[in-house]
């Protein structure tokens, strides 16, 4: 916390201190007790409490069974309501705009909905790539590279909770028919930093796609993805176009307010 006598007038302290407690559980890797947070941020223990208790009456926090304080669920309202407010789709534009993507290519901006990619923004490429993107498009998130992208994100017992007693889904004989192959393919793309749809959705197209996270940075929102016309080698990555749209999510992250060192 800034120094008392930087703070501008009319700061109310205790807001201050609450802040501080919220942003402590944010950074901590597990649940804290009143003394670990007592501890932690040199403050009186009746202070901590008093505002712990606030916050978990109103929803900021919540409190376990063992007495310890983890994150409320009116925080991710707020985070809901702070992304309403952004209209996701009119950055995208924004940044396509800002940006020199490659000609000629299309790129698309997808949520994932369960087991499916669903598109919300689009530019098609002037070029016949076999697929005319349109606003609401659904696709099986494991065969395209904005599904995969996203599905990247999470932890491999989310991944394999989502495909609990479902087949994978089969759009081209390139597509994954098995969880072990997508969970591999997923890790391949987190140490890649973007993933690859090599011909899964339509035979003869190339897709690259990259992450687009919220203002935490670590929860992935969206993905975009640039499609190109299948050339010798894409399948291990086309330089140009990969760093576009990894260049792309970088930004269109940080237009939702996204901080840090990104993908």
């Amino acid at each position: 916390m800034e120094n008392a006598r930087s703070l501008p007038k009319g700061i109310v302290p205790s807001i201050l201190k609450a802040i501080q407690i919220l942003d402590t559980l944010a950074a901590a890797k597990a649940p804290m007790t009143l003394a670990e947070l007592t501890q932690h941020l040199q403050l009186p223990k009746s202070s901590v409490l008093a505002l712990c208790t606030t916050l978990t009456v109103t929803g900021m926090l919540s409190r376990l069974d063992n007495g310890a304080y983890r994150l409320g669920t009116h925080l991710l309202d707020l985070s809901h309501a702070y992304l309403a407010n952004i209209d996701l789709t009119k950055e995208f534009v924004s940044t396509w705009d800002s940006l020199a993507m490659p000609a000629g290519e299309g790129i698309v901006l997808g949520v994932l909905d369960g087991t499916d990619v669903v598109y919300v923004a689009c530019r098609n490429s002037d070029s016949p790539l076999g697929v005319t993107y349109r606003i609401g498009m659904r696709l099986p998130a494991n065969c395209t590279a904005t599904g995969k992208a996203l599905l990247s994100t999470l932890p491999d017992e989310r991944v394999r909770a989502l495909y609990a007693g479902k087949a994978l889904e089969k759009l081209t004989p390139h597509s994954h028919v098995t969880l072990k192959a997508l969970l591999k393919d997923l890790h391949a793309t987190r140490i890649r930093g973007y993933a690859v749809d090599d011909e899964e959705t339509r035979e003869g197209m190339c897709c690259f796609g990259a992450p687009v996270f919220d203002s935490s940075g670590s929860n992935a929102i969206a993905a975009v993805a640039v499609s190109t016309l299948k050339r010798p080698g894409d399948n291990d990555g086309n330089p140009a176009v990969t760093q576009a749209v990894l260049k792309f999510a970088r930004v269109l992250s940080k237009r939702l307010g996204a901080k840090g060192k990104l993908l």
